[in-house]
């Protein structure tokens, strides 16, 4: 991987107050290596785990990126594996008398004269993509639109060649449930702004059952297609009753399956030549509203993969663009390096808001942060949701928070967002869907092919094995980084200039070839009657 085994014996660390290093070498290191420091190890230690750098007796804390991961459980030689089953977890860290806003941060040069071919919304959006979406208000209709969108596929969009495809927007909401509780707030304005994100061109249309409870009204009120929040609306010129297409399926006019798959295929032709007649134009790198995730982590992400798509992050924000990093359980523990990077002291209040909801709803399912990790995540080295935290975060990169959203939320403004989402891959990236990105941005250390119909997925390989082990499903190879062939900042222009260019529609990341969709998965904290 990022050291084959022919190479001299290597460990990492990330500050130089850290007492444990991760292995470097493909498939770690045996009992008996010796390393240039003269470290010895006792214990035959997997790749991406930890070394003991010195003795920590029991209840010493433990160090990685200079913070305290855990305490030891019992006394832990110099040379020892250092794995979950020895350490005790800290609690997390309070939401009281967090510093506010403190953090002195440098001033970022603007980085002007980076340019994309984007689709321009009325609505001064831009989308990346020209993407007929039909959106559905229950799962009920899925199996109907699916069938008419195969022959939309099939018999209409060859016809119509500026349109790069149809998306049936499935999901598993709409009725069962407790429509009037405040927790139906969410998947409501999720599914709302996702119907009306940047790729779509503006053209909504909807599939409807009719007996559901999420009518299409409530979906899209009257009058308007543009949330502002979750109780009002704002009337940006869209008139809703113009624009809102539906095709109810309970409709008496419809006798027979195929009557139904034919109003379908009859109403998506007229916005597919809405949608045909527009055309690519130069627009600022500005323009770009990326999201940011991690799955299947690693040791490594918070070494190469994170570091980078950090430092590209700072790229996007000096441009003038919006970047989206999310994942609550995934920064909890982060918490204070968070809100002392807060652009102002009401941004760190809306992040403290928001973890503290989620403190609340993970306290009523009877699970704390700790579910969070998962066994890849252990067996690639993260010991407890600490250590990951500690390597998600640095996505961020280093700019000023500039603003905070609930989840379902559409973003308003330029800069660094915290979207607060699940750190669920499909529940998180169908939020920063709603949230309006344009281009998605996902690093992973175990390796998964997610991708989303909606917008393009850029995969990060954290390892060089698993991105020549899947060559075709990893976009960047952020593995260079530990084996010294790259650097973050080069890695991470790298990852810049990708982005304009899958933005442009000039390449197609992996997910796009193969065509690989992950479902979209409403976070619905509400009662399922």
């Amino acid at each position: 991987m990022t050291a084959p085994s022919s190479s001299p014996p290597l460990y990492i660390t990330m500050h130089k107050h850290d007492n444990v290093a991760i292995v470097a070498n493909d498939g770690g290191l045996p009992a008996g290596t010796v390393f240039a420091s003269g470290l010895k190890l006792i214990d035959k230690v997997p790749q991406g785990h930890k070394v003991a750098l010195l003795d920590l007796p029991a209840g010493t804390p433990v160090r990685r990126y200079n913070v305290v991961i855990g305490r030891t459980t019992r006394d832990v030689p110099a040379g020892s594996w250092v794995h979950e089953r020895l350490l005790e977890m800290p609690a997390a860290r309070s939401l009281e008398g967090l510093p506010i806003a403190t953090a002195k941060l440098p001033a970022m040069p603007p980085l002007e004269g980076y340019t994309f071919e984007g689709y321009r919304n009325a609505d001064g959006s831009v989308g990346s993509r020209n993407i007929l979406a039909i959106t559905q208000t229950v799962q009920c209709v899925a199996g109907v639109t699916a069938f008419a969108v195969q022959r939309i596929k099939a018999e209409l969009l060859p016809r119509f060649p500026h349109v790069d495809d149809v998306v049936a927007l499935e999901h598993g909401y709409g009725c069962g449930v407790a429509i009037d509780a405040p927790g139906a707030t969410i998947p409501i304005r999720t599914l709302r702004n996702i119907s009306l994100n940047p790729n779509f061109g503006g053209e909504v249309m909807l599939v409807s059952l009719g007996c559901e409870k999420l009518q299409p009204r409530r979906l899209m009120p009257p009058g308007t297609i543009a949330l502002v929040d979750e109780n009002s609306v704002a009337d940006v010129g869209v008139n809703a009753d113009a624009r809102l297409d539906v095709v109810c399926l309970q409709d008496e006019a419809h006798v027979g399956f195929m009557s139904m798959v034919e109003s379908i295929m009859r109403q998506a032709e007229e916005h597919l030549e809405r949608l045909n007649a527009r055309r690519r134009e130069t627009v600022p790198a500005s323009e770009l509203v990326v999201g940011v995730q991690c799955g299947g982590s690693d040791a490594f992400s918070g070494v190469t993969a994170n570091p980078a798509v950090g430092f590209c992050t700072d790229l996007l924000v000096r441009a003038g663009a919006t970047v989206m990093f999310s994942e609550v359980t995934e920064v909890r523990d982060g918490i204070d390096q968070l809100t002392a990077r807060a652009a102002t002291p009401e941004v760190a209040a809306a992040m403290i808001r928001e973890m503290a909801w989620y403190d609340a709803y993970l306290q009523k399912g009877h699970a704390d942060r700790s579910a969070n990790t998962t066994p890849g995540n252990k067996m690639g080295g993260l010991s407890n949701i600490v250590e990951k935290a500690m390597g998600s975060i640095v996505k961020s990169g280093s700019a000023p928070i500039s603003g905070v959203l609930a989840p379902g939320e559409k973003v308003r403004k330029k800069g660094l967002i915290f979207a607060a989402t699940p750190a669920s891959d499909f529940i998180c990236g169908t939020l920063q869907l709603a949230a309006g990105i344009n281009l998605h941005v996902f690093t992973t250390g175990r390796g998964t092919p997610y991708g989303l119909a909606q917008v393009p997925v850029i995969k990060v390989a954290t390892r060089s094995d698993l991105a020549r082990r899947w060559h075709d499903l990893m976009d960047v190879n952020a593995g260079r980084i530990a084996d010294g062939s790259a650097s973050i900042e080069e890695v991470g222009w790298e990852l810049f200039r990708l982005m304009l260019e899958v933005a442009s529609g000039t390449k197609k990341t992996w997910a796009e070839h193969w065509k690989l969709h992950n479902a979209l998965v409403l976070f619905n904290p509400g009662p399922v009657t």
